[in-house]
């Protein structure tokens, strides 16, 4: 009790913010992306956009196919850009894009968040069917196995 009385607020200020959005699922990623929009501009963070090439949701022949997997990876970096300059339009001066590929969950914490090294991770929840491999679906396991705060955004 006396710890209570004796400690001080402090105020949190983030540097640097990372939101993963699903190239998938729009729906999922939009109140999270706002939101991390909102706090990279109020507190002048640099922001990571990441996606994740979900190579999961491809059959045995495409993922051994370069020119899917490349046209893929096109795909999620013009989605990226988009992302970006929306992000830029609003205020954000300092954004960066990030693809990386495998399981949402695990590719961004084993190589997305040590790279970036965010102080925050932003990840929207996929609410129609959290079974599938998505980025809103895998927000459990970001949770749990992150070492920086993740605020969950529906």
């Amino acid at each position: 009790m006396d710890d209570v009385r004796d400690y001080k607020v402090k105020k949190i200020e983030y540097e640097k913010i990372l939101i993963c959005v699903d190239s998938d699922d729009f729906s999922s990623s939009k109140n999270a992306f706002n939101y991390a929009c909102s706090l990279a501009k109020h507190y002048n963070a640099e922001l990571g956009i990441v996606s994740v090439l979900e190579i999961g949701d491809l059959n045995i022949f495409q993922s051994l196919d370069p020119s899917i997997l490349s046209e893929r990876r096109n795909q999620i970096k013009e989605l990226l850009e988009t992302y970006g300059k929306k992000a830029e339009t609003f205020g954000v001066k300092n954004v960066h894009l990030m693809v990386t590929e495998g399981s949402p969950g695990q590719s961004i914490v084993e190589k997305v968040i040590p790279k970036f090294t965010p102080d925050l991770v932003i990840v929207g929840v996929e609410e129609k069917n959290r079974y599938r491999n998505t980025i809103g679906s895998q927000a459990a396991k970001i949770v749990n196995n992150a070492r920086v705060s993740v605020s969950v955004i529906r």
